[in-house]
């Protein structure tokens, strides 16, 4: 019993067998591990679905969802690889909407319903991003906020 106390209170003298020693333990811990292997869930098949493009002064955002609004793809004119000024621009739209498009293509999307939101300069021409990566586009409405009247005007100035 003592020299059971002295070996587990004593250090390896050699670092060859504090290696052995770790080596003798992690085998023995790795006996017991069972590996879990994850489920590869089926993927969706989408053939209708949306397609939400806003379109601000600075960039434009493309999003395309099913036809309960669950997000499949989205990209933006900035993601897509555009810095500064060229965010803004008809171009920098036309290719955010083809790399969303072909992301969402993945699931089997065939046709979508456009939804349009802003006054950028990439509104038309994200659309035809999403025609030419080869959407069929069921419909094309623009859900841009237009205010009845609005908020109050400033005070008159009296000079």
């Amino acid at each position: 019993m003592t020299e059971e106390l002295k070996k587990q209170n004593k250090a390896p003298a050699d670092k060859a067998e504090a290696k052995k020693d770790s080596k003798e333990s992690s085998k023995e811990e790795g006996k017991g591990k069972k590996v879990v292997k994850k489920k590869t869930g089926k993927r969706r098949n989408v053939q209708v679905g949306n397609a939400y493009v806003q379109a601000s002064y600075n960039n434009t955002i493309v999003t395309i969802t099913e036809q309960n609004g669950n997000v499949l793809s989205w990209s933006s004119s900035g993601s897509s690889g555009f810095k500064g000024a060229r965010k803004s621009t008809p171009y920098a739209a036309q290719i955010s909407a083809e790399h969303a498009a072909e992301k969402a293509k993945v699931y089997g999307l065939e046709r979508v319903h456009v939804y349009i939101k802003g006054v950028g300069a990439g509104r038309e021409q994200s659309v035809r991003g999403l025609v030419s990566s080869g959407l069929d586009l069921i419909s094309i409405n623009d859900v841009t906020p237009i205010p009845h009247n609005g908020c109050r005007k400033k005070k008159a100035r009296r000079v």
